[in-house]
C-alpha cells in the first residue's frame, strides 16, 4: 500500500532570503559566493541558481535572519566588485512551508495538488524545493494562516498538531520564479 502523500505541515521562519542578481553567468558561480559565507561563518539553506539569461543569472538563498544584514554587506562589498554582479536583495517578507510525509514525492499529484490548493486562495508560490519527503513552499508571510489552514484542508491533516508543533524558523528564498520587481516584498535586512 502506498503512503498517505502528507502527514504533516511545518513552518520555517527564522531565515532571510538574499539574492545576488545580474552576475555573468559561468561555471562556479554558487561555488564563488557561497564560499565566501561559508569563510564568514554564514550557512546558506535552500539555493536556487535560475537560468542564465543574456549572459547574466541570479543566484538566491536563504540564511538566518540574524546573519543576514552581514550577509548583505558582505555580498555588496565582495561580490558585487568582483563578479560585476548588478544587486544584492534581500526580502524578510516570507516564510517556507514544508508538507511532509512518505508518499510526497512518490505518489503523483501531490504537488499540483499543493500549487493547486494555494492557487485557489490566490497564494503565490515564490520558491520551491523539493525532497524525497518533503516538498517546501516560500509564500508571503502575511498569507500563512491561510496557506496553513488551505493545505490543511487539501490534505486531510489535523490542523491541531501543525499549529502547535508550531514555527520553527523563518526562511527567505528568492524563488527565481519571476522577475524580482514582481515579490510582494523586497526590503533591506
Amino acid at each position: 500500500m502506498e503512503p498517505a502523500a502528507a502527514s504533516s505541515l511545518a513552518v520555517t521562519r527564522d531565515q532571510a532570503k538574499v539574492s545576488v542578481l545580474g552576475v555573468p553567468s559561468q561555471p562556479g558561480l554558487a561555488s564563488h559566493i557561497l564560499g565566501a559565507m561559508a569563510k564568514a561563518h554564514i550557512e546558506a539553506d535552500v539555493v536556487v541558481q535560475n537560468a542564465g539569461k543574456d549572459g547574466k543569472t541570479d543566484l538566491n538563498f536563504t540564511v538566518r535572519r540574524n546573519d543576514c544584514a552581514r550577509t548583505v554587506e558582505l555580498l555588496r562589498v565582495q561580490m558585487l566588485p568582483a563578479l560585476g554582479a548588478r544587486e544584492v536583495v534581500a526580502d524578510t517578507g516570507v516564510c517556507k512551508i514544508s508538507i511532509a510525509g512518505n508518499g510526497t514525492h512518490s505518489q503523483v499529484g501531490t504537488a499540483s495538488k499543493l500549487f493547486g490548493a494555494l492557487r485557489e486562495e490566490g497564494i503565490q508560490a515564490q520558491m520551491v524545493s523539493t525532497a524525497e519527503t518533503c516538498t517546501s513552499v516560500l509564500i508571503d508571510e502575511t498569507q500563512l494562516a491561510q496557506a496553513l489552514q488551505t493545505l490543511h484542508r487539501a490534505f486531510g491533516l489535523d490542523p491541531q498538531p501543525a499549529q502547535a508543533a508550531g514555527t520553527t524558523s523563518e526562511m527567505r528564498h528568492n524563488s527565481g520564479i519571476g522577475n524580482v520587481t514582481e515579490w510582494p516584498k523586497v526590503l533591506p535586512c
